[in-house]
């Protein structure tokens, strides 16, 4: 039996007021009430609960949404005052909000058919615009002697998004011009933004799509850019303001948003059913478990095991926390590689961009610090101005991969900073000043300054990149290209790969170890256990115990690496699915460490592991010779004007600096402004 439409308010509130959900509660009855209560301007339902309970009703709404939307919400708010006939004095209006409906469309799949529809899209915010004021009904006065009177208009309804004025006057019925009079008119909060499909979902080699979405009233700043969101909306063409004769008979779609769910930083995007679990659960009973994973990330790249089981590392990550004071500490493993050419630097990285549940890849080349950050931009048809996430704010909860980072230029480099520790992305231009999340892990590479890492320089030397942003990688990896005894196993691995014969037998398939790892940050929050906190304590007052024997000692560690070895160990207990870090996890974060520090943390002239060489870019002994030479300088610069190169050379030798090192940090201090020269190869301090 067909139903009329009038008939469908009734229904909706038959439908509020017996519905149980189940443990029995009358789960909208209590939003009434709430809305009452707390003054609230919209009633949120779930479309499969309006589906079992009137299959007619529940069609109408997604087939004929503009038509049966204004008769629902009418009988609501009816049904309100006369429970509370003071609403009606602050609220002049509620909104159905409908969840869950299964008509889910992709983006680039939306067409003409859909027009009018309600719909659910999924996508990332990328850009918004700051709060505006839509005029809904508005109050008008007749500019006419013989009349002068106002009206409401229109007089049922409201404007949509373009004011249509009305040819006679409502009160005497003559043409003539009307004032719109604000004070009495009615606004309501309309805001604009772009949502995109997600980075995993585009196909290769294509632009993604886009879709403008405008936020109404309560669901105004509901959010922001760089959250991935399932809206639920109303598909309309988008309306010109005048139609002439040779107009475009090309229109745009809008989405007109009914209700919007944000979904944190919950991997929702990778779906496991029950039978992945069970070969996930499976998967983590293996004692080699760890060992398995490592080999299957880049399995055709032949060696490079520290390197891979970085990657891993920083693919499973350690747990976030935030303080009692609020003070948030990051559970991301920052990984840098640093390698000569041909050593499939960028290959381990596309690897790990694919595997990643989420992830977003770039090269310093192409990227600017707008890019990946967050900018503001002005739409050149209105005018406004948007707020659009870049690289890091779309990674949010994932990995950023940044290959050939040191193509980027110092400007942009800089735009890294405080996504790496802070994890946020801070913007002030054009009057817009916000704060977005970028809770990534990067994960970047790039090649040494002079084409070939130099093993007897130092890494601030090797590598074109400032020690503000070296500090902030957890583990740094150098691969130097050594001809020697392994190339007839190199050569050999790579003809087999070609030629397709490789063994798979301890290798994990990609898609497994995608949702492995999505499964591990999902649910897996592994704690330090007592005897995992004991030894590494017991490490790292070790290591600084050797730092204070003598003067002479350099920093060996810092807290900084405490709390990267602590992520590590999360990390390694979070792939084998434990939620205890045990010992021998904190072993292996000992372990890697250790690999780190004596390959990157290394002072090239006293032998010794040294920190300040990537927190400052200068070794201990680098410093030393430099306060000396200064010291030189200010007493030579003191008896004469300024004081020669060679009679600094002379006093240099006097105390054990070789000539070659006394023109090398000249030229350093030069650089700095620490020093310049007054007169040709003479020098005085700054």
């Amino acid at each position: 039996m067909a139903i009329q439409q009038a008939d469908y308010g009734d229904l909706l509130l038959e439908f509020i007021n017996t519905y149980r959900d189940s443990k029995g509660k009358p789960t909208y009855l209590n939003q009434i009430n709430e809305i009452i209560a707390y003054r609230k301007k919209s009633i949120i339902i779930n479309f499969s609960d309006l589906f079992n309970f009137n299959e007619q009703l529940a069609t109408q709404i997604i087939n004929n949404p503009k038509e049966i939307f204004p008769i629902l919400e009418n009988k609501i708010y009816d049904y309100i005052i006369e429970k509370d006939p003071s609403f009606q004095e602050e609220i002049k209006k509620i909104h159905l909000r409908i969840t869950n409906v299964p008509r889910l469309i992709e983006l680039r799949k939306i067409r003409s058919s859909d027009a009018g529809k309600l719909i659910t899209i999924e996508g990332i915010l990328v850009k918004s615009t700051p709060v505006k004021e839509r005029l809904s009904r508005s109050v008008f006065k007749h500019i006419n002697p013989d009349c002068m009177q106002d009206f409401v208009w229109p007089p049922e309804g409201e404007f949509d998004e373009i004011i249509e004025l009305p040819t006679t006057c409502p009160v005497c019925g003559k043409a003539g011009q009307f004032k719109l009079i604000e004070d009495r008119s009615e606004f309501i909060d309309w805001q604009k933004a772009v949502i995109q499909e997600r980075p995993e979902e585009i196909p290769p080699g294509q632009l993604p799509r886009q879709l403008e979405v405008v936020f109404e009233d309560d669901l105004v700043d509901s959010a922001r850019p760089g959250d991935r969101v399932k809206i639920v909306g109303i598909l309309e063409i988008k309306k010109d303001s005048q139609i002439k004769r040779g107009s475009k008979a090309i229109f745009d779609f809008y989405l007109k948003v009914n209700s919007i769910e944000i979904s944190q930083k919950v991997l929702d995007e990778v779906k496991i059913s029950e039978e992945d679990e069970k070969k996930i659960r499976e998967l983590s009973r293996d004692p080699w478990i760890r060992e398995k994973i490592i080999s299957s990330i880049a399995p055709s790249i032949y060696g490079h095991w520290e390197i891979k089981e970085a990657i891993a590392l920083a693919l499973f990550g350690g747990v976030p926390k935030i303080m009692e004071d609020g003070t948030r500490v990051r559970g991301d493993i920052h990984v840098l590689i640093i390698g000569d050419p041909g050593t499939a630097k960028s290959q381990i990285l596309q690897f790990a961009a694919r595997v990643a549940p989420r992830a977003v890849y770039t090269t310093g080349k192409g990227s600017t610090a707008a890019g990946l950050t967050a900018t503001v931009t002005r739409d050149k048809n209105t005018g406004d101005y948007y707020l659009e996430a870049g690289a890091l704010v779309l990674a949010d909860g994932g990995v950023a991969v940044i290959d050939e980072i040191d193509k980027m230029r110092e400007e942009d480099r800089v735009a890294i900073h405080e996504a790496m520790e802070q994890q946020t992305v801070s913007i002030a231009k054009a009057g817009i000043v916000a704060k977005l999340n970028a809770r990534a892990t990067v994960v970047a590479a790039g090649n040494p300054k002079l084409g070939r890492y130099i093993a007897e320089r130092g890494i601030a030397e090797n590598i074109n990149l400032p020690p503000t942003i070296l500090s902030r990688f957890d583990l740094i990896f150098i691969l130097i290209d050594k001809p020697g005894v392994e190339d007839q196993l190199l050569a050999s691995h790579i003809l087999n790969v070609h030629a397709g014969k490789t063994k798979s037998t301890e290798i994990i398939d990609v898609d497994l170890l995608k949702k492995y790892i999505a499964y591990a940050r999902k649910n897996v929050f592994p704690k330090l256990s007592d005897e995992a906190k004991s030894l590494l304590q017991d490490f790292f007052v070790e290591m600084r115990k050797k730092s204070s024997e003598s003067p002479d000692s350099p920093i060996i560690i810092t807290p900084r690496q405490l709390e990267a070895l602590i992520r590590i160990s999360e990390a390694y207990a979070r792939m084998a699915l434990k939620n205890e870090v045990t010992r021998e996890d904190a072993e292996r974060a000992i372990n890697i460490m250790r690999i780190f520090l004596e390959n990157v943390g290394l002072d090239v002239e006293s032998g010794k592991i040294d920190i300040d060489t990537i927190m400052t870019g200068k070794p201990k002994s680098a410093r030393e010779k430099m306060a000396r030479i200064l010291e030189i300088i200010d007493t030579l610069a003191g008896t004469n004007e300024c004081a020669k190169v060679k009679e600094i050379v002379k006093e240099a030798e006097g105390i054990g600096i070789d000539k070659a090192s006394v023109e090398k940090l000249l030229t350093d201090m030069r650089k700095q402004g620490l020093i310049y020269e007054s007169r040709p190869d003479c020098y005085r301090k700054v």
